[in-house]
């Protein structure tokens, strides 16, 4: 491996880093007002849907998107999971054995 790619590697390490942790320390030295404190607690629901509904769609280049049915029937049982019991462990165990089943079965 050459210098340079190790830099690279090294620079893009700290990079990736630095954007996450700083954002936690400045916060920690600053008071937040109510409002962007109410507005930061919607973010993880909304990166979990807009992932979620990501998945639940095929994209076609020029063309409206197709549905990806086995996607969304794995989703089914995965969400009424959470709704249930909130837990981010049961929701991702409950998708991996549904979308599990749906591929053995051909369903989908």
């Amino acid at each position: 491996m050459s210098l340079y790619v190790f830099l690279a590697i090294v620079v893009c390490g700290f990079v990736t880093i630095a954007s996450r942790v700083l954002p936690f320390i400045l916060v920690k030295q600053f008071e937040l007002p109510a409002f962007i404190v109410k507005f930061l607690s919607f973010m993880p629901i909304t990166i979990m849907s807009a992932l979620m509904f990501e998945n639940m769609l095929i994209a076609r280049s020029g063309q409206l998107p197709l549905f990806d049915w086995q996607n969304i029937w794995a989703a089914i049982p995965a969400v009424i999971a959470g709704i249930l019991t909130k837990s981010l462990l049961v929701i991702v165990v409950v998708g991996i054995v549904a979308m599990a089943a749906l591929r053995f079965y051909g369903i989908g």
